[in-house]
């Protein structure tokens, strides 16, 4: 099932506790230094630090990313299903993707989940539910996402890649082998392996092929030997939580470092 394919390198830039001029500049700072994928994520309060501190919201900042961009794909590291419209969903990620083409294709990753954060919940007065209701409605979600991208005049540019986080067995890994061209967790490298049976099995029942998935996960306090593990399991895309206001270029440059020794 898995897919070999080039290391590459997501640097999700946390949008709280900095202006936006500092997001737009580590942006095109990212890019330049030849980082393959920009995230943000999608909440509405600070996860970590002030609970009350500087935040912005994910889609229309990556609209601007879109613009601002020439080479670099991006998406939310992921989107909350919960708070907007599914179909709404599908047409905002279609649009983004034609901002981004320069006249070729989009580069817009539709990377999503079920939510966990109450707060946004509670203070935007969306429903909480349960984790199982909001991954029944993440299921009905992508269903619908899948179906409008059919409709849309214009179409998307290319075929939207799907990235879904978690590893629960019984809903969102079956989520995966429906509908994931990404698959992203925070599983450790000897987890891997059973995770990956678990998604092909759903496959099978799906009656999906999964040789194209891509196994991704986060870098965020692993080492270099942690990430070689990783690497040994199948993963192919790793991200790394960036956090102002001071950023860390160096570790990004290590990073890329190590990308390109995998690749060379």
């Amino acid at each position: 099932m898995l897919l070999d394919t080039p290391v590459r390198l997501g640097v999700q830039i946390a949008p709280q506790h900095v202006t936006y001029p500092q997001i737009r500049d580590a942006v095109l700072r990212l890019e330049e230094m030849g980082v393959d994928i920009l995230f943000n994520w999608d909440h509405f309060f600070p996860l970590s630090g002030d609970p009350e501190g500087l935040h912005f919201e994910s889609w229309t900042m990556l609209a601007a990313w879109a613009e601002q961009t020439e080479r670099v794909e991006f998406g939310a590291l992921v989107n909350c299903n919960s708070y907007r419209n599914p179909d709404l969903q599908a047409d905002m990620a279609r649009t983004i993707d034609h901002i981004s083409a320069r006249g070729g294709e989009g580069r817009f990753i539709f990377a999503t989940g079920s939510g966990w954060f109450e707060r946004d919940y509670t203070e935007y007065g969306y429903e909480f539910g349960t984790a199982g209701s909001r991954l029944n409605d993440l299921a009905d979600g992508l269903a619908r996402i899948e179906e409008r991208w059919q409709k849309l005049n214009p179409a998307p540019t290319r075929e939207i890649p799907v990235m879904i986080g978690g590893k629960g067995e019984q809903k969102t890994l079956r989520l995966v082998a429906r509908h994931a061209d990404i698959w992203h967790s925070f599983v450790a490298a000897e987890e891997l392996p059973h995770k990956l049976e678990v998604i092909e099995r759903w496959a099978e029942k799906e009656q999906r092929d999964l040789s194209r998935l891509v196994v991704s996960n986060e870098l965020h306090r692993r080492s270099q030997d942690d990430a070689d593990e990783l690497y040994a399991a199948g993963t192919r895309l790793f991200t790394l939580n960036f956090s102002g206001p001071d950023y860390d270029y160096e570790i990004v440059r290590s990073w890329l470092r190590w990308r390109d020794a995998k690749n060379g």
